[in-house]
């Protein structure tokens, strides 16, 4: 579900009713996200604004981030405005998706003074921008400029606009016999959904499409195949929903647990394979929704430095390994240049410098076939022997030196595609520093751009407890993996992996005891779960790390072992979460 106006209006309620509160710390954890810590006589908040192109949201979050060593601009700026500032209200503009937060803060002099925050929820037009008490624009989160737009640029120092209105009327404020009137003049072919969102503003798809499920039994249905007076039932019921402040926080979730679509009423029309699940707050409902999507989005955004040195990197092998390997189809010749040259030898005696060609018998064929040798006329017999034994040699060599640089350009790719599985399992700003100076350390630093090595910290791995108590701890990335592997370890403790796959390092350190069979198959689940293999009956082979080797000079997280078993398990998110120590 979009982000819609009615959304909007029930978060802006949520705000009203805390007591006030005052702003004590403002951060960005990313390019488009700030966040809000509040606090009042009784309890601490976290308001987000998220006004990305993909998630934006306003909502209280419990969902901590991790936040850049050094704030961004537009964040110093923030704090310098509205550190110690108090939050008075929120105001929604009309049934629209942007509103105002109103807040009393002090100027450079000590006097009070008011400052908006005004938040754009928009898709990708969605906007954060900080006016004074007149709504004369301090800084927008993103300037637009003429360029970008000739209707509403949005720049410091402008007054504050709102955003041009839409052809569409405002479903707070429309009779009964105006929405007959709108519903009469409408094609009667028009799909039901698609007339509720082209003619009302504010309103999401899926909230159109349950209001047509309703109305008619079908998000499919047409106009002509609906009573007007249901409709208009329905949807005065849906309005008076969110006037009166009756909504409730509605997540639909699939058969297998996963998050599929969030509302402010039951959405029906996905049918009974899917479950309506209730929050106490709308809050709480777009924070579970919203945490692993944004947390992906915030890495995906952070690691766009190394997803493509990765991407780059492999595509120079891809591109090595096919050249070399029709250079080495090439080198197979070189059994022809060593009989070219016996035969040449053989037969001297009926050569004569200047020749360009001679046919000759070949003595190492059963059948005795004559073979026609090319010759360079400039050469003499022996010299022409002589250079199909250089031939002969140097395509020798060249075949055992292009094979070894194949296998060391595939053990490169191999290496490549355990840093891409890295990144899948990345979650905070040190993971990803984590994969930068690993990428560092392993000669990628020329095609990093502006990186230095900075002091290197203890990694941080997953750490989780099985059943009967034992610890696991899981490397998320290569650096991590050679840590609990070579540093964290007892010989008598046991090591997992995935079979023949890219993925973590699993280590149960076991305190020289035997554990269970069961904290063995849970350990195996975390080690399928990591990787990058997928379905069910994953093979994960697990050993004593005193059968662990790690060669000289070898790529972080490579290691080798000739000893150990094999478990086949099918890993479960929810028994894997609720392992992890938090």
């Amino acid at each position: 579900m979009a982000y819609d106006a009615g959304m909007l209006h029930l978060i802006i309620e949520e705000i009203k009713s805390k007591e006030v509160c005052k702003v004590e710390k403002i951060y960005q954890p990313s390019n488009d996200e700030i966040v809000f810590l509040l606090r009042s006589k009784t309890e601490s908040l976290r308001l987000l604004i998220n006004v990305g192109s993909n998630y934006p949201r306003m909502n209280f979050t419990k969902n901590q981030t991790e936040n850049p060593i050094k704030a961004p601009m537009f964040c110093m700026l923030l704090r310098k405005h509205l550190a110690g500032a108090k939050l008075l209200g929120a105001t929604q503009y009309g049934y629209d998706r942007a509103c105002e937060l109103e807040f009393e803060a002090y100027d450079d002099m000590g006097f009070k003074s008011k400052k908006y925050i005004i938040c754009e929820i928009m898709g990708k037009y969605s906007n954060l921008i900080l006016t004074d008490a007149d709504k004369k624009i301090i800084s927008p989160l993103k300037s637009v400029d003429l360029t970008t737009s000739t209707q509403r640029p949005v720049l410091a120092g402008m007054k504050y606009e709102l955003p041009p209105k839409q052809d569409k009327n405002d479903p707070l404020n429309i009779s009964k016999e105006e929405f007959f009137r709108i519903f009469e003049n409408a094609s009667k072919e028009m799909k039901c959904d698609k007339f509720i969102m082209s003619h009302f503003m504010g309103i999401a798809q899926s909230t159109a499409r349950q209001l047509a499920y309703s109305a008619a039994g079908s998000i499919d249905a047409i106009l002509c195949d609906i009573e007007k007076i249901k409709l208009s039932e329905k949807f005065e019921r849906l309005i008076n929903t969110i006037k009166n402040n009756l909504a409730e926080p509605t997540l639909v979730v699939d058969s297998q647990g996963g998050t599929v679509e969030y509302s402010y009423f039951p959405l029906e029309f996905y049918g009974k394979d899917y479950k309506n699940e209730k929050f106490e707050t709308f809050s709480e409902l777009i924070d579970n929704f919203y945490a692993k999507r944004s947390k992906n989005e915030r890495i995906r955004q952070k690691s766009s430095d190394i997803f493509k040195l990765l991407t780059n990197a492999e595509n120079r092998i891809i591109r090595k390994v096919a050249i070399q390997t029709e250079e080495l189809e090439k080198t197979e010749e070189s059994e022809q240049y060593k009989l070219y040259a016996d035969l040449i030898t053989a037969n001297i005696y009926l050569m004569k410098k200047g020749m360009t060609s001679i046919e000759v018998v070949n003595y190492y064929d059963e059948s005795c076939a004559s073979v026609k040798i090319p010759l360079d006329n400039r050469l003499t017999p022996a010299q022409n022997a002589q250079r199909y034994y250089k031939k002969y040699s140097k395509a020798k060599t060249a075949k055992i030196e292009i094979a070894k640089q194949i296998e060391l350009a595939r053990a490169e790719k191999e290496y490549i595609e355990t840093v891409f599985e890295s990144l899948t399992k990345a979650e905070t700003e040190s993971d990803l520093n984590e994969i930068r100076d690993e990428l560092y350390h392993s000669g990628y630093a020329s095609r990093m751009k502006n990186y230095s090595a900075s002091k290197s910290q203890a990694p941080k791995p997953l750490k989780f407890k099985t059943s009967s108590g034992y610890t696991v701890l899981c490397g998320k990335n290569n650096k991590q993996n050679d840590y609990i592997t070579t540093k964290l370890s007892s010989k008598l403790d046991w090591w997992f992996h995935v079979k023949n796959l890219p993925g973590s390092h699993v280590l149960m350190q076991s305190n020289g005891e035997e554990p269970s069979e069961k904290d063995f198959t849970e350990a195996a689940e975390i080690a399928a779960y990591y990787s990058k293999a997928e379905g069910d009956n994953i093979a994960v082979d697990y050993t004593q790390i005193k059968h662990i080797k790690k060669p000289s000079g070898s790529k972080p997280g490579f290691v080798i072992y000739h000893v150990n078993w094999t478990a086949f398990v099918t890993p479960d998110e929810k028994k894997i979460n609720s392992l992890l120590e938090k």
